[in-house]
């Protein structure tokens, strides 16, 4: 490939992008009554917001649903070939009807509208054509027009699919706030997530506890927290007194700095050699906040002890890797 190549495929990509990234600034325009009107109607919907469209619109129809079902809107996606072959039964009198097509023509949706109107479903359209079939026969019509295609050929759908995701976005996205939708709400949804871990994830979910977990008597040698530590595998020891509170910790940090002063392991205490006072942490705080405690403080573990500064547990960075916090 020549470098002349290289330059008109860069070319080509870049109008690409410009030319969708106009018709997505001209959406901006369009956030008019109308959107406000398809808004309440989602707003006072006591069903499901059943989302449709063919081909390619049908394929942004269900990133919106899916968009809408995550923010805490209940959606799903009908396909319109489907829905005149039994699956307009998925439609009840509660539901809003989303319907997607650019040219507002689509014939598979244009046969399913007079059951929609039978049933007395509110219907909003977004279309690219406001004098089509769709948006006269619709409730609320959502302009998504777009001057230009970003295919040179005029055939692919490329800025009228992104201008229709977009403003499935900004639906999405008001129906959220105004909600009052939160972060919490969006992790129950989400509960295999990444965020969903980071959200409802907490240190009780992932510690070691009962006999997992290393501790040593406050008398012990430093011989006696080595051999619990490479037992129990986390990198440290708890020093505990007679009723189990934590007077300190014993890392593979404090080891190495004992180790340089040339002190025995057998004969030195390791109360003379733990890290006291250490950082400890509750059972019901969120894994993610332990997260943070070991990075501002530049530690790898952190023990779990109850109201009374008794221990009941301990993990490590290992711990949450594994469960997907880090």
């Amino acid at each position: 490939m020549s470098l002349n190549e290289d330059r008109d495929i860069r070319a080509l990509a870049a109008a690409v992008i410009q030319a969708e990234t106009e018709a997505i600034s001209r959406l901006v325009e369009r956030i008019d009554q109308n959107f406000v009107a398809a808004c309440h109607l989602l707003l006072a919907c006591r069903g499901r917001v059943v989302v449709t469209g063919m081909g390619k619109s049908g394929h942004i129809a269900g990133k919106i649903a899916a968009t809408l079902a995550s923010t805490g809107t209940p959606a799903f996606f009908v396909h319109p070939g489907e829905a005149s072959h039994g699956d307009l039964g998925m439609i009840t009198r509660q539901d809003v009807v989303l319907a997607l097509s650019n040219s507002g023509e689509t014939g598979e949706i244009l046969t399913i509208l007079p059951i929609i109107k039978r049933l007395g479903v509110p219907l909003i359209a977004m279309t690219g054509n406001a004098g089509s079939a769709l948006a006269r026969f619709a409730t609320v019509h959502l302009d998504t027009s777009v001057e230009q295609e970003a295919c040179p050929l005029g055939l692919a759908p490329t800025s009228s699919t992104t201008a229709a995701l977009v403003m499935g976005d900004a639906l999405a996205v008001s129906l959220l706030v105004t909600k009052g939708f939160t972060r919490d709400d969006f992790a129950l949804s989400h509960p295999g997530g990444s965020l969903g871990k980071r959200l409802l994830l907490q240190v009780d979910d992932i510690m070691h506890t009962g006999d997992a977990v290393p501790k040593v008597a406050v008398d012990a040698k430093v011989s006696d927290a080595l051999l619990e530590m490479t037992a129990k595998k986390l990198g440290m020891t708890a020093i505990v007194t007679a009723d189990d509170s934590v007077a300190g910790v014993f890392t593979d940090g404090d080891l190495r700095r004992m180790l340089a002063k040339n002190l025995d392991i057998h004969a030195t205490a390791v109360a003379d050699v733990m890290t006291s006072p250490c950082q400890v942490i509750g059972d019901g705080i969120l894994a993610a906040e332990a997260m943070q405690i070991m990075e501002a403080r530049k530690i790898n573990g952190l023990l779990v002890v109850d109201e009374r500064r008794a221990l009941i547990g301990a993990l490590n960075m290992h711990d949450l890797l594994r469960a997907g916090i880090v």
